[in-house]
């Protein structure tokens, strides 16, 4: 059975806490295993969580900061060590190619797992269902969006009254038109269109364009929250969010669930739930507060 969810298995920001692991999030869909911003203590989390290295497809970064990217060389040495079978993706700033390198060559191991290294290499870029758009931080950083392509959904009423059933119905979503009783029956006149599903990962930025873009009507929205909104100037000076902010973007995006996460260690575990309560002051849609090893579904569709 296939599997539509995010498993966070980390939501600290710069420095993690006895509650808080540094960043990793593994958004499963379907046969897709995509790994973002894999931080230090990752490869611990994933076994924690119960997530296997042979589930991962991809993995995303956003930028070349530590808590974004340090746990990458224990997971690429992971999937050699587990002799993973299919290709690996890894997507990353093409400005960040020499930490790429250096992650990835670390220490001396038995490489026997293909990492096929993609750099974002400019602006809008996409690779298969994953596109990046550019944001406001310190260094050369992107936010994520995984996108599913529209489908169609049969309606049985319709496929009834067409005469249509059995490899009649294969053969009409294969070549888009059958022959029934001497009349053409198109797909069309049988379906109907099923949007497909958007997940997008927004970490380290000031509001900008180009995180609108990467949001914009996501199923589901992961963004940092780094500070609350009374460090509001701290936000600013060091290219970070604040709940506030977050629940903002997901509102302007048309955001059906706002995942928040990316904590300052400033503030204490126990008051996390006040960042969700900051952001629902501007978005009215669902809002989940992140905690490692949470395992948030994707909405349903819509």
């Amino acid at each position: 059975m296939s599997r539509r969810e995010l498993v966070v298995l980390g939501s600290a920001s710069q420095t993690p806490t006895r509650h808080r692991n540094h960043n990793g999030y593994l958004l499963r869909f379907d046969t897709d295993g995509v790994l973002f911003d894999p931080g230090e203590g990752t490869q611990r989390q994933m076994t924690h969580a119960g997530v296997a290295a042979a589930e991962l497809t991809r993995i995303c970064i956003t930028h070349f900061h530590g808590d974004h990217s340090l746990g990458l060389s224990a997971v690429l040495q992971r999937l050699s060590l587990d002799a993973v079978p299919r290709p690996v993706r890894c997507h990353y700033p093409a400005s960040g190619q020499e930490f790429f390198e250096r992650l990835r060559y670390s220490t001396v191991y038995h490489e026997r797992a293909t990492v096929v290294p993609a750099p974002v290499l400019a602006d809008d870029w996409t690779d298969g269902p994953i596109s990046a758009h550019p944001l406001d931080h310190r260094i050369d950083c992107f936010g994520y969006r995984y996108t599913e392509p529209d489908g169609v959904r049969m309606l049985p009423d319709r496929l009834a009254a067409a005469g249509l059933h059995g490899p009649a119905i294969s053969r009409l979503q294969r070549e888009g038109s059958v022959l029934v009783d001497g009349r053409v029956i198109r797909l069309d006149e049988v379906s109907e269109r099923r949007p497909g599903q958007t997940v997008a990962f927004v970490m380290d930025t000031r509001p900008c364009p180009g995180a609108l873009t990467c949001a914009r009507d996501a199923d589901l929205l992961v963004a940092e929250s780094t500070f609350r909104a009374a460090d509001a100037d701290l936000a600013t000076r060091y290219g970070h969010l604040t709940s506030t902010d977050a629940g903002r973007l997901a509102a302007e995006a048309g955001v059906r669930k706002l995942v928040l996460t990316h904590f300052s260690q400033r503030y204490p575990y126990e008051d996390a739930d006040a960042f969700g309560e900051e952001a629902a002051a501007v978005f009215d849609g669902e809002i989940q507060v992140a905690r490692d090893f949470d395992v948030i579904p994707l909405p349903r569709r819509r």
